[in-house]
């Protein structure tokens, strides 16, 4: 099993390479955004093609006759790249064990072979795909033994390191991201046994954040977190957003560092170190280390880490160099 970063190498490598590959991992989890992401890093066109709701026709292309020279011949789908097209992208196979046989069958030359009927793949154009697992109990049909024979299968987990850094680029709130850090074990929690509507998962909690930043009544708004994550985790999430109102404010810390209240509870420091993180910058890094280090060293690690997530020049600061010295016993 890799995490996410480590899938995104692997996907740049094999890209750049040209060798086909396909991602496995739980629902939600972040599959074909990964795979986006590792396409526009290496300056790639993305294109996501849903197999799960293709037909045969839809890879192969549609037939149309030649009445001049008394042929059928196969016009190919829009999604697909243009033949001789002087691009590179990623021509990326989503739910690609979703699909029906017939409709795997059809990619399946298009893989393999980088062509299908008339239509060829251009030449700086590379092939992968993603799709669930069957413990999860979705609807997933066998791969064929020789197309999964010519595939680089990549294992995918969720890790919450990870979801720290892209929640933290792309702007989700602090509480969230530190309830996350309490309750690791919801970032994602799916029982194939019961097989929920509503359960936690990356993608879900990505929702969750958009919902909360709606400003909705309280009653509604629950009521759409439960929707999204289910009842259990939607209370836990409740739970602690009490917890978070408690909190010394970030502006506080700022002006008294030093005689600031320093909560005790774990849950409150896990929200106050990640608020304290994301607000962090070179202005503020001496004044928050100052309220920072009145922690135990536990919570001072969780901040450090968080806060060279959101701001890497941190390491050239002096105070982050002499708490370095400090602590040269800590992995930071």
């Amino acid at each position: 099993m890799s995490k996410p970063s480590q899938i995104a190498t692997a996907v740049r490598t094999l890209a750049s390479l040209k060798i086909p590959f396909y991602i496995a991992g739980p629902v939600g989890a972040g599959k074909s955004q990964v795979a986006r992401q590792s396409a526009d890093a290496l300056g790639y066109e993305f294109t996501d093609v849903r197999l799960s709701q293709m037909d045969p026709t839809d890879i192969k292309g549609f037939p149309s006759p030649d009445a001049a020279k008394g042929v059928m011949r196969w016009l190919p789908a829009d999604f697909l790249p243009k033949m001789g097209s002087k691009t590179k992208g990623l021509l990326f196979l989503d739910e690609l064990v979703s699909a029906p046989t017939s409709v795997q069958a059809a990619a399946y030359q298009l893989i393999l072979d980088r062509r299908v009927g008339s239509y060829k793949l251009p030449e700086g154009w590379a092939i992968g795909g993603a799709g669930n697992r069957t413990i999860d109990r979705s609807i997933v049909h066998r791969m064929p033994a020789a197309l999964a024979n010519r595939l680089t299968h990549l294992d995918f987990e969720v890790d919450l390191d990870d979801f720290v850094a892209y929640a933290m680029a792309k702007n989700v709130s602090a509480s969230l991201i530190a309830f996350l850090r309490f309750r690791s074990n919801l970032l994602h929690s799916f029982d194939p046994n019961t097989n929920p509507v509503a359960f936690p998962s990356p993608r879900a909690w990505f929702t969750v954040d958009k919902i909360m930043g709606a400003n909705l009544p309280l009653t509604e708004e629950y009521m759409l977190v439960i929707g999204t994550v289910g009842a259990p985790a939607a209370a836990e999430h409740a739970a602690f957003m009490r917890v978070v109102k408690t909190l010394p404010t970030v502006d506080e810390i700022k002006i008294a560092p030093d005689r600031t209240r320093v909560p005790t509870e774990p849950a409150t420091l896990y929200a106050l170190t990640t608020s304290l993180a994301m607000a962090t910058d070179k202005a503020t890094f001496p004044r928050f280390m100052d309220y920072i280090k009145r922690m135990d060293k536990e919570w001072q690690v969780i901040y450090i880490r968080d806060a060279l997530v959101k701001c890497n020049e941190l390491k050239l600061d002096k105070t982050f160099t002499k708490w370095g010295v400090e602590n040269a016993d800590v992995i930071v």
